[in-house]
């Protein structure tokens, strides 16, 4: 998968709007989660490998290389960590990580409703349970 960037057409999008780049870039598979667990101190590989529990070796050396192709992530003699930029991400993630707490509580309030989705169905709702 060719690396995201700003100017260049990316999944989704042919405009090469910085937001496209950085959608796409954040959307694959288990980067979000690298960078969740590089949030507080650096990893080695095999120790992030660890706290990312079931991402395979290749797949984490992929999003590790496009990270520090995006500058978002550097290595050191530590492990890798994140960039000035990677923290300035985190940053400007942390409405999203205050809405979803916000989120998370309603969905659980009593007398919600939540949507069911079966893969290949159309949602169905169900009362949840007092």
């Amino acid at each position: 998968m060719p690396m995201a960037r700003a100017g260049r057409a990316v999944r989704g999008s042919r405009s090469g709007r910085p937001i496209m780049a950085a959608l796409d870039l954040l959307g694959r598979r288990w980067t979000l989660r690298v960078l969740w667990e590089l949030r507080a101190d650096a990893a080695s590989f095999r120790g992030l490998q660890a706290r990312c529990d079931g991402v395979s070796p290749s797949v984490l050396n992929q999003r590790l290389a496009e990270l520090r192709d995006a500058g978002i992530v550097e290595a050191d003699a530590a492990g890798y960590r994140l960039s000035a930029v990677g923290r300035s991400l985190l940053a400007a993630l942390a409405p999203l990580a205050d809405w979803s707490t916000r989120w998370a509580r309603r969905a659980r309030a009593p007398g919600r409703e939540t949507v069911i989705r079966d893969v290949g169905s159309a949602p169905r709702r169900r009362r949840r349970r007092r």
